[in-house]
């Protein structure tokens, strides 16, 4: 299971299974103040479950045997995707969650009628290395590292490269590298000369580390409000991948996310969630050379949370 490669012919493929509900979400540019390069918006926001993950997610489970039903392992956004596919057709869904996802990604969960099972993040991590866990079976639809998921993300790459043809540089939340690698990878068969790099954040910044170190090291890992990005570590079947289709990560405080969110708020009329901000934080930085497309990977952001980086502050 472990990706070595992700063909553009694979990608080429899940565009074309993916189902009718998956939309080809806007691309748009954002008036801003800075003297950087134009940057864009691809807002995988406004997707039917707020996020991106319904590409992969359908792309994995697309002709699949669910006889024995499906499970996944994911903070939030591909629990949705996994259950609101596993209800589309009929099948018996379980998602197993760290203790720190949000509750707004919790109810959503639910509503698509899944079995939640909540876990200490250190527990739901050892899932996501070893991809499995006692008493589920089925499908196991890995949020990261399964090749189906990889290409239907790439398909991302391909409507950018469509909507946007002179892109410069394209910048990827990095939460475990399917979306960034994904969308590498069709830019890379498509378009070469276009750079793509990953968004992290100063509390969780794994691949910055792997790139210093040649190598996955572990690192400290503090929990804030970027939910959907983030680990101790990047997994080792991903580096291979990651390091050789990125070009390197661009590491934001959170202070930088939330000016971020509010300006995509205030100028696009979008709400995003930290880890989609934290792509636009980075192409914000003035670093690349532009266009520029951040891409807003989901906006499923707990109403608390966006009260408090509206009136100004930066949520712990």
């Amino acid at each position: 299971m472990t990706p070595v490669d992700v063909p553009i012919d694979a990608i080429r493929a899940a565009h074309r299974v993916l189902p009718p509900e998956v939309v080809r979400t806007p691309l748009i540019p954002l008036p801003h103040d800075g003297s950087g390069p134009a940057v864009h918006l691809k807002l995988e926001t406004l997707g039917p479950i707020g996020s991106f993950k319904l590409r992969g997610a359908g792309n994995a489970l697309a002709g699949a045997d669910l006889t024995s039903g499906v499970w996944t392992a994911s903070a939030g956004n591909m629990a949705q995707a996994v259950a609101w596919m596993a209800r589309a057709q009929g099948v018996a869904c379980s998602v197993v969650v760290p203790d720190h996802a949000p509750d707004a990604k919790l109810r959503a969960i639910a509503r698509f009628g899944a079995d939640v099972i909540r876990v200490p993040f250190e527990r739901w991590w050892e899932v996501i290395v070893s991809h499995t866990f006692d008493g589920l079976d089925g499908r196991f639809v890995h949020p990261v590292c399964d090749p189906a998921v990889i290409a239907g993300n790439g398909t991302v790459g391909l409507e950018i490269l469509d909507q946007c043809p002179d892109v410069a540089a394209v910048v990827v939340p990095y939460g475990g590298g399917g979306l960034s690698s994904g969308i590498a990878a069709a830019l890379r068969a498509e378009a070469p000369h276009v750079q793509v790099f990953a968004a992290e954040v100063t509390t969780a910044a794994p691949l910055a580390a792997a790139f210093v170190a040649g190598g996955p090291v572990d690192v400290d890992h503090q929990p804030s409000f970027v939910d959907g990005i983030g680990s101790g570590r990047v997994l080792d079947e991903m580096w291979p991948l990651v390091s050789s289709l990125l070009e390197g990560s661009i590491v934001v405080g959170l202070d930088e996310v939330a000016a971020a969110l509010r300006l995509v708020v205030q100028r696009a009329r979008v709400v995003a969630e930290g880890a989609g901000a934290a792509a636009v934080a980075a192409a914000l930085r003035g670093e690349l050379d532009g266009p520029v497309v951040a891409v807003v990977s989901g906006g499923n952001i707990d109403a608390d949370v966006l009260a408090e980086v509206l009136a100004g502050r930066t949520p712990a």
